[in-house]
């Protein structure tokens, strides 16, 4: 009884001091867990900053970026049919049914402009179907590709200005509306008219209109911002990543700190890609009448097409940190998995042994050092992600299952084959010892 006295009276003594510690450490922890906080949630708040910053730089900084964005948008059915319509427009405005009359013989010309004039609804519409067929057949042709890259190779200039204030204007920058001039489509959809028999196409003088590019009545009032994301560039995101970085090894408990990190990135960048959505739908809502919207809403998607596969693998990378952060933690579902994960490597591995499969050496040493073979795995993965070209989610989610197989083969391989699954070195059995001391071989 005096010895259980004793040991309660020194087990009540040092929850006391465990106590005081922790009350006296309380404010400190407060202080770092606020600072923490805050840190996470300014690199939450920068990172979808972070990835317009990005993408401004690399759509409005590099023009072969940029080209490669939209080139593809000449083969867009939508395109192609608002620069059909534009085009049909422009070239139906300087074609009179009067002029169909030059060829025809002096005396000829009164009686068939009776008819013209009771048929002139009709000839009209078939005017303009005509004209309109061969505008598409050289919008749909190989001709406007080249043109089309052309023209925004030059327009990227205008871009930039409209964006960010700065840089020339090989195209024209109307009032907040960048525009390609389609002059020289209009030029081989005349001389195509001409070679089809209406020469009255080949009278035509040199039209110039425009296909509108990107419109916004807000653009003067963004390019300040725009301008700033620009300058800011690659550096934003580093600023991002340091402070999450930061506020994590400041926290107190950091592995719930990197679980809420990664969260919060993923929802700050979904909110991004949520907002991406709602303004295309407020874009498009508000041009004018005269410009289609679903060739609109095509550019719209391709200028923005690397920001949201940057949104989506973001989020992706996120979740996947968020996970193996949970999963590696001491949570009683953590463990569960973990155990689940391990029971099911020595299942196939007792399988494989029971069947003759022997790894040597190598077994035993995979053993050994799996720890390190497990990090040099992890960095590989990192490290391939890092120096991959604008990664995708669908990226981001093939190194993870490259990984997990990865380290599901050195969980195999290090996985002890019990005393059932038969000898896994490369040399004889080693003597077993009985316990009456007695040496029975290694039979």
């Amino acid at each position: 009884m005096a010895d259980e006295e004793s040991e309660l009276e020194q087990l009540r003594s040092r929850i006391t001091a465990l106590e005081s510690r922790g009350s006296a450490r309380g404010p400190h922890h407060r202080v770092r867990s606020f600072f923490s906080a805050l840190l996470i949630v300014i690199g939450c708040v920068l990172a979808p900053l972070s990835a317009v910053a990005v993408w401004t730089a690399d759509e409005v900084g590099d023009t072969d970026r940029y080209v490669a964005t939209v080139a593809p948008l000449a083969s867009d059915k939508d395109v192609q049919a608002a620069v059909a319509n534009r085009v049909t427009d422009a070239v139906m405005r300087h074609i009179d049914l009067n002029s169909l009359l030059e060829g025809a013989a002096p005396a000829d010309r009164p009686r068939l402009a009776k008819a013209l004039a009771r048929l002139a609804g009709p000839l009209d519409n078939a005017l303009r179907s005509f004209v309109h067929d061969k505008a598409q057949a050289i919008a749909a042709s190989p001709a406007f590709s080249t043109l089309w890259t052309n023209a925004n190779r030059a327009a990227h200039d205008a871009v930039d200005k409209a964006l960010t204030g700065s840089g020339g204007g090989a195209v024209k920058l109307t009032g907040n509306t960048v525009e390609i001039d389609l002059a020289p489509v209009i030029d081989q959809v005349k001389a195509r008219l001409a070679a089809d028999g209406l020469t009255a196409a080949g009278k035509i003088p040199e039209i110039h209109t425009n296909f509108t590019v990107a419109r916004s009545d807000d653009i003067g009032k963004l390019k300040t911002a725009f301008r700033l994301l620009q300058l800011a560039g690659a550096w934003l995101p580093v600023l991002a990543l340091a402070l999450v970085v930061a506020g994590v090894l400041l926290a107190v408990r950091r592995r719930r700190a990197v679980v809420a990190a990664a969260l919060g990135v993923a929802v700050a960048m979904g909110l991004l890609g949520l907002a991406l959505t709602v303004f295309r739908a407020l874009y498009l809502d508000r041009l004018p009448a005269q410009v289609s919207q679903p060739a609109a809403g095509a550019v719209y998607d391709a200028l923005i097409r690397f920001l949201r596969t940057a949104v989506r693998m973001v989020v992706t990378l996120g979740v996947v940190i968020a996970l193996a952060a949970w999963l590696t933690g001491p949570g009683r579902r953590a463990v569960l998995v973990r155990g689940l994960w391990r029971s099911g490597i020595e299942a196939v591995r007792g399988v494989a042994g029971r069947a003759g499969l022997r790894t040597g050496p190598v077994g035993p040493w995979v053993r050994r050092y799996r720890r390190w073979i497990v990090w040099a795995l992890v960095a590989g993965a990192v490290l391939a992600y890092l120096l991959w070209s604008y990664p995708t989610g669908w990226v981001v989610v093939g190194l993870v299952l490259a990984l997990l197989f990865a380290v599901a083969v050195v969980d195999f391989l290090a996985a002890d084959p019990g005393p059932g699954a038969g000898a896994d070195t490369a040399g004889p059995s080693p003597e077993r010892v009985y316990p009456d001391g007695g040496d029975k071989g290694s039979g």
